[in-house]
Order: C-alpha cells, then structure tokens, then sequence
C-alpha cells in the first residue's frame, strides 16, 4: 500500500545514522506550525478549487501525520497504527445510525446526535464542557466553539435579541473606556505605566466587543471566520480597485487625498453592486 511507502520514508528521514539532519532535530513542538500550515493551505487549495493543489497539499498534511506519529513511536508513546484505529474506533461510536442499529433522521439530528456522544464523552472524563477547544485555533473561531460549548448547557440567552443587546452594552463600555483615555492623556502627570494599564483595558474591551460579534454570528448561523475572510477579501479587492484608478491619473496612494481615495472606492462599491468585478 501507498501508505507504507511513506512511513518508510519518514522512519528512513528520521534514522539516527543515515537520515535527515533536519528532521532529526524536530519535535512535537517544532513541527506543530507545520501542521497549522499545510492545514491552511488545504483550505486554501479548497477555495481556489484547484483539485490539482488539492491532491499535493493533502499529501503535506497527510505527512504532518506520520511526522507526529513518527516521533511518538520513537517515544513509546503510539504508533501510526494506534492513530488509525483511534479514529476508526470513533468514527463508528459517533455513528451507531451507520455502523449500529440506531435510527437518524436527516442530517440536522445527525449533528446533534455527533454533539451529544462528544457530550458525554467529556462527560465521562469528569471535566469541563470547555475541555478540548484547541488553544491553538484562530481567536474567532475558538470564541464561536467557546461560545456553542457553553451554549449545550444552557448558558445562553433565549433568542438574538439577548446577544445584541449585549453587544450594545459591551461597545458602550468600549467608547467609554476611550474617552476616558483620551482624558486622562491630557494629565500632566500621565506616565508611561499609565499607558501601558490604559492600553490592556481597551484591548480588553475590544476583546469583548469582538466576542459578542462572535455570539451574535452563532445565533445567525454565519462563521465568523468566514464571514471575515470574505470582508478580508472584499476590502483587498476594492483596494486593488482604488490603486488601479490612482494609477490612471498618474498618482500613488501616498499622493492621493483620503478624499480621492474615498470616491474611488466608493466607485469600486457600486460597480461590485451593478455585478461587475472593479
């Protein structure tokens, strides 16, 4: 089998004799932000629909495995092997209407049945509902699995309305806390401590505000994540659109008015809404 092939390549890279001197200094911890990369570039590859790049970057991700693996083995820890059959154990506990007897109708009582065996899962570890969300995760996308963690036992509000007006409340201490900044800039005997407290407070609050967004976009049913890589997208793309029309009249952004630039991207908008690409 293909997979074969490839643990004997990483158990020849990792030979103490003959193998890789790179891969040898590797740990767990260095090859980590590996493994959130070639994670990313799947989903990037995804996203361009290119099927091609599909094919080679799930082979870096696959290898990302075996790397792990690899080094556990090393350790007698577990093997590749034991990854497999963990994930094979798994999958068909979490689906008894596949593999069992149990009865699911559509896939919306799937996803709560899926939720409720990692319930009781964790349950049956004698720890948090938190447990398990992966610190590691973009800030957005832990706050939203923080968020519908907390929401299976009922620490929610009843409906929307609850998650914007707490939105409302924690943008209000945000201005607040801003100009009280702004106040206590002009004392004479504001100091650089004082700065940096002040600073920790509205990262605070932005936090905040950042994470009812979050709250309300679970109530909508939007990813976060998504929702701001589209913003992110659109922004680079209107931009773009700015940079191109100032180039046209012989200048750069740096020579540009803020106003120039306002009305070229306002142009860039209405052309997008027309349903035209800027």
């Amino acid at each position: 089998m293909a997979i074969h092939r490839l643990l004997a390549i990483m158990s020849r890279l990792r030979d103490p004799q003959n193998g890789c001197p790179w891969d040898l200094e590797q740990s767990f911890k260095t090859i980590a932000p590996y493994t959130v990369e070639e994670a990313y570039e799947v989903a990037d590859a995804i996203e361009r629909q290119d099927l091609p790049a599909l094919r080679d970057e799930l082979g870096d991700l696959l290898f990302q495995v075996v790397f792990h693996a690899q080094l556990a083995q090393e350790q007698g820890a577990f093997g590749f092997d034991d990854v497999v059959d963990a994930i094979c154990d798994k999958m068909e506990r979490r689906h008894p209407h596949v593999f069992g007897d149990a009865e699911v109708a559509g896939a919306a009582a799937q996803t709560a049945a899926w939720e409720e065996h990692k319930r009781k899962e964790r349950a049956e570890k004698n720890g948090s509902v938190l447990d398990d969300v992966p610190i590691a995760l973009p800030a957005l996308t832990r706050a939203n699995k923080l968020g519908k963690r907390a929401a299976q036992v009922g620490f929610e509000w009843s409906d929307i309305n609850g998650a914007i007006e707490k939105l409302d409340e924690e943008i209000a201490e945000f201005k607040a806390e801003i100009r009280s900044q702004m106040c206590l800039q002009t004392d004479a005997t504001h100091n650089a401590d004082d700065s940096q407290r002040q600073h920790e407070r509205l990262a605070a609050e932005i936090g905040d505000v950042l994470f009812c967004i979050v709250n309300v976009c679970r109530y909508l049913r939007i990813e976060p994540e998504q929702a701001l890589k589209r913003t992110n997208a659109s922004f680079e793309r209107r931009f773009r659109y700015v940079e191109r029309g100032l180039e046209a009249q012989g200048k750069t952004p740096q020579q540009a008015t803020l106003a120039e630039m306002d009305a070229l991207w306002d142009e860039g908008k209405a052309q997008e809404r027309r349903g035209s690409t800027p």
